[in-house]
């Protein structure tokens, strides 16, 4: 057989080069992403701060700081200053159980975690009315103690956090059961506590995925309609964040005042693109840098 080999003389090598798109076909495919870019993100983009700014410099500034305008500001910046960190905590928490640990409900747990991308903002929001709401489930009890939630900022903030708690989580989750669980077991053993292995190994290599997910989550918190319109009750000044205060002005047929509003929800979309990208960047070029 080895003489057989002999005879036939080297194998042959294929010349042919790996499969490519034509020119004509990455042209086209180019072509029609950027169609669609132009027509579904950057018209409308561009058309939002042209109607903000029709009416002027000085009209602009006045809808942005109107009374009502800058208490749906404080308002939106206030839920997400506490929804955040709590989904941060949350989130940093889920993944360590569910990518460190297998136990028997892991895959329940982390269905759990995926539930609020299956279910609408606004069928959350009206789970928390039928819980919270005076006819609910606890309202006789919140109205005899004095406390109202729905329709207040306490019912924002739950239907916030539950809109957006699967951010930081759902990053966090792969990365972590990417990295397995070497450096954890080699810091315990030169005599590292549970404490100083996470703040020390653990946080260290998962921090730029946990900006990453902070980033979203921030952005979704401060973009949610849904869930926040069923337990806000719109009240002018008190419970409209900046997405209910934009509906309000649109329904007022002050258009312009609308996508004034509006433009500051786009900057809010655009500062965390390039925070997005920046981390992406900075993550890339961490794992490409050799160690000292």
């Amino acid at each position: 057989m080895a003489s057989s080999l002999l005879k036939r003389g080297p194998a042959r090598v294929s010349t042919r080069r790996p499969t490519t798109e034509s020119p004509f076909v990455r042209c086209l495919l180019i072509g029609i992403a950027l169609v669609f870019l132009l027509l579904f993100l950057f018209v409308p983009m561009v058309s939002v701060f042209v109607e903000a700014f029709r009416k002027g410099w000085s009209f602009y500034l006045a809808s942005i700081t109107d009374r009502d305008a800058v208490a749906a500001i404080k308002l939106t910046l206030l839920v997400a200053a506490i929804s955040v960190p709590l989904n941060t905590v949350f989130g940093i928490a889920a993944s360590w159980c569910i990518a460190k640990y297998q136990f028997r409900g892991r895959s329940l747990l982390l269905t759990l975690v995926d539930l609020p991308f299956a279910v609408s903002p606004v069928i959350s929001g009206l789970i928390y009315v039928l819980i919270f709401g005076l006819q609910g489930w606890f309202g006789p009890w919140l109205r005899e103690h004095n406390i109202q939630i729905i329709f207040a900022v306490p019912g924002i903030v739950l239907a916030t956090i539950f809109v957006t708690f699967p951010f930081v989580a759902r990053e966090l989750i792969p990365l972590m059961e990417t990295q397995g669980n070497d450096a954890e077991y080699a810091a315990l053993t030169l005599g590292a506590n549970g404490w100083q292995t996470f703040w020390r190994v653990t946080l260290p290599n998962i921090k730029w995925g946990l900006f990453y997910g902070i980033i979203l989550c921030n952005a979704r918190a401060m973009g949610e309609f849904g869930a926040v319109s069923v337990v806000s009750g719109h009240i002018r000044g008190l419970t409209n964040t900046l997405p209910l205060h934009v509906e309000l002005l649109f329904n007022d047929y002050n258009l312009v005042g609308s996508f004034a509003c509006a433009s500051l929800l786009i900057l809010l979309a655009l500062v965390t693109l390039g925070l997005k990208s920046f981390i992406e960047w900075r993550n890339s070029r961490t794992h490409q840098e050799p160690p000292p």
